[in-house]
Formats: structure tokens, sequence, C-alpha cells
């Protein structure tokens, strides 16, 4: 029987998009669709002590983004 997660992973962070105003976050829908295409999951969400998200943290297995 095969493991069914890999021993390792790589990981990456998005920054959600602001307005000029930095009150409200752009969509980022067609970001968050290439990156799952990509084979990216998202993880976890990395927010500011006063509210609101800063970093979107996502995971695949390592090599998976691999070229060649």
């Amino acid at each position: 029987m095969t493991d069914k997660y890999p021993d390792q992973w790589e990981y990456r962070s998005l920054r959600p998009p602001r307005e000029e105003t930095m009150k409200e976050a752009d969509d980022p829908t067609d970001e968050l669709n290439e990156l799952g295409a990509e084979g990216w999951e998202l993880v976890e969400t990395i927010e500011y002590a006063g509210g609101g998200t800063k970093y979107l943290v996502f995971k695949r297995p390592a090599g998976a983004g691999d070229d060649g």
C-alpha cells in the first residue's frame, strides 16, 4: 500500500490584492484558479492582528511543478 501523502511539500504564499483604499481586497478568483491548475492547495490564511487577510498559504507535493 502506498502512502496517500508525499513526504515533502513545497509552499507558496499569495498576498490578496488591495484596492487603493487598502480597505477592501480585490477578488483573487483568477489567480486562485491559476494556482489550483498548477496543483497548489490553499492550506492556511495569515491575518493582520487588527483583522483582514495578509497572506494565503498554499502547498503541493514537492517536485509537482518541475518542468523536466
